[in-house]
């Protein structure tokens, strides 16, 4: 699959197959995280994988009780291991991890793996089932695996809606 077709076909999945995630999949969907750019080249990041069952549906607990992130046979927790603003007063990790994950998303659609950003967990929660120490931030949890069903692509604003040029 080209990056424009995995781009174009990437979908939020909320429901798994009970299927296990073969461990070349997960490692090349890892290796995709690895190599994403970052602020200074400091790869201020560290992703966490939950493949343990009690472990994934305590994370779907701490997720506002979204089941289907502890039905995935994966799920990653995605965490910010630095202190750095940027001079645009952005916090450097929360660029560097989302940007890692926006790799990881792809290169797992493009392994036929589905995806979902989850933003709505209770990080304090999360830093407890995982052992995540206090002055790291965890920045987004993703399940991972093979989708279940393929829902329907969300409407996209056009171009001239989104695109100024030269000013706002």
């Amino acid at each position: 699959m080209d990056m424009m077709q995995a781009i174009r076909s990437r979908r939020s999945i909320r429901a798994f197959l009970d299927r296990p995630v073969e461990e070349d999949k997960l490692l090349a969907v890892l290796e995709a995280g690895r190599l994403a750019p970052s602020a200074r080249n400091m790869q201020d990041w560290k992703f966490i994988v939950v493949q343990d069952a009690a472990a994934r549906r305590k994370l779907a607990a701490a997720a506002r009780d979204q089941q289907f992130v502890g039905q995935a046979p994966v799920v990653i927790a995605a965490c910010g291991t630095s202190d750095l603003v940027m001079t645009c007063g952005q916090p450097a990790y929360a660029i560097d991890v989302t940007i890692a994950l926006d790799h990881m998303t792809l290169a797992a659609t493009s392994l036929q793996l589905g995806t979902c950003w989850i933003g709505a967990f209770y990080e304090d929660k999360v830093k407890e089932i995982l052992g995540v120490p206090p002055e790291i931030r965890v920045v987004a949890l993703m399940p991972i695996g093979y989708p279940a069903q393929m829902p329907e692509p969300r409407p996209r604003k056009k171009l001239d809606e989104i695109v100024a040029r030269e000013h706002w």
